[in-house]
């Protein structure tokens, strides 16, 4: 049980740096200037966002870091179960419901406003990379098949 909470948060955290923000990288230093890739996933900004966020002041980078070791956590157990091929699930995990719980549940939480029907790419590839990153470091550790 602890291996799993461990293993999840180590994994999801540094998916967040290397899968999540080498994706918004790429996307950044070369996706911006393909006019047929900003048509689709729009202008990316830059990677790895030191721009205090409420309430508690700390970077971008350092929240996304630990509420991707939270999501980590909760693949971790969904991927423990043996039930999914690891790889394709957490990319899948990652685009569907973390891009969901963006548009839904952080905004209310907010107070910001919420969906505007428009589908979110940039936000399904990104968090895509960060699922499949995610189970990839979870591999090992959890002794899963790919």
């Amino acid at each position: 049980m602890m291996r799993i909470l461990l293993s999840g948060f180590i994994a999801g955290a540094l998916s967040v740096v290397i899968f999540h923000q080498g994706s918004v990288f790429l996307l950044h230093h070369i996706g911006n200037d393909i006019p047929a890739v900003v048509a689709v996933f729009g202008k990316a900004a830059a990677p790895f966002n030191m721009t205090p966020t409420k309430p508690l002041g700390v970077p971008a980078i350092a929240s996304q870091c630990f509420w991707g070791g939270i999501w980590g956590v909760a693949l971790a157990f969904i991927l423990s179960r043996r039930l999914f091929p690891a790889l394709a699930f957490g990319a899948i995990f990652g685009a569907l419901a973390l891009t969901v719980a963006a548009l839904t549940l952080v905004p209310h939480l907010k107070g910001l406003p919420g969906w505007n029907g428009n589908i979110p790419w940039r936000g399904l590839l990104f968090n895509g990379a960060w699922g499949f990153g995610a189970a990839l470091l979870l591999l090992r550790p959890l002794s899963l098949r790919a």
